[in-house]
């Protein structure tokens, strides 16, 4: 069997706190009880996945299989773009989640149960999402991210730092993420910002957080760009202007219930670039990855990258309206 028709899978064994290494086995029977026998490898550090996503392609795979999390989707997305063999929607990307947070996945209907999952890759329905780059500062060099999901800018990104230094200490559970939040929630302050969509400014105000969004899901389940579609060829972004901490407790459901714009200090906007100033400088994260500081600026790649996703989300429409009717929506 050539290359091109078989499965490499990059397998990330601290995902899940440990789940990568420790049900690899499990994972790997219920391939082969599905005929699928991928050649794998293990990440062995931060930025591996990258590498051996772009070796793979390099090698003839033209199917990349992620056993692991957000983190791990974000490195293989990125390795996609920085090999050169192959256009990026020529490669098929599927997910078997065995992170924490699990947020790609949720857009796309796949389940965490692994035969569930392996279930949508046999099936193969296969869907083309668009992709952000990302462009920041860090180290006063200004640098470049693909971005396959959500990012967070402001408290959402210091939320992001804290909690990804709990897990580098060691610290493991599913209120990690919760406990990072609200530590944060008692010392974070709104910060003057500026926000372009498509040239236009459409805040110039304390902002608390901004949320660009092509899924809809992040930091384990929230919904702070409820309304995202994945191929419309437009960013949501969502900014929640100054508010209390004590405003920000008493709402806090309004972050996973999808109705976050019922808040007063929530605004929408859609648009294919944003540019983000502030002053001070405020943080960045990108699919759960902690980045660098501000300006920044985001760019819309359309259908860029080719998923495996359940039967369910297409069935159920949930890829969501037409690029033409989202544009002419954004325009009322």
């Amino acid at each position: 069997m050539e290359t091109f028709d078989k499965w490499f899978a990059i397998v990330n064994p601290v995902a899940g706190s440990g789940k990568g290494l420790s049900d690899w086995p499990l994972i790997s029977k219920l391939l082969r009880d599905h005929h699928i026998v991928p050649e794998y490898a293990f990440t062995e550090r931060k930025y591996h996945a990258i590498e051996l996503a772009v070796e793979a392609i390099n090698n003839g795979f033209r199917k990349i299989m992620v056993v692991g999390g957000d983190g791990t989707i974000h490195e293989v997305v990125n390795g996609l773009f920085i090999q050169k063999a192959v256009p990026t929607t020529e490669v098929l990307v599927g997910v078997i989640a065995v992170g924490t947070g699990n947020d790609w996945i949720r857009m796309f209907g796949i389940p965490r149960k692994y035969s569930e999952a392996i279930r949508a890759i046999v099936e193969g329905h296969s869907f083309l999402q668009d992709v952000g780059v990302v462009s920041y500062h860090k180290a006063t060099y200004k640098q470049e991210r693909y971005m396959a999901n959500v990012a967070g800018v402001g408290f959402d990104a210091v939320v992001n730092r804290r909690y990804n230094h709990l897990k580098e200490e060691g610290k493991r559970g599913k209120w990690l993420y919760l406990w990072s939040t609200l530590k944060a929630l008692l010392r974070y302050s709104s910060t003057g910002v500026k926000v372009y969509v498509d040239d236009e400014l459409v805040v110039n105000d304390l902002v608390y957080s901004a949320t660009i969004g092509i899924g809809r899901y992040n930091g384990g389940g929230m919904l702070q760009t409820p309304d995202a579609v994945a191929d419309d060829g437009l960013f949501d972004l969502t900014v929640i202007r100054k508010m209390s901490w004590l405003s920000v407790l008493f709402h806090f459901k309004v972050l996973f219930n999808g109705k976050i714009y019922r808040l007063s200090k929530t605004s929408l906007n859609r648009g294919r670039r944003i540019r983000i100033e502030s002053s001070p400088e405020i943080a960045l994260e990108v699919d759960g990855e902690a980045l660098g500081y501000s300006p920044f600026e985001f760019e819309i790649i359309d259908r860029a990258v080719r998923v495996v996703v359940a039967k369910r989300f297409l069935e159920e429409g949930s890829a969501g309206k037409s690029v033409a009717d989202r544009i002419l929506e954004n325009k009322k």
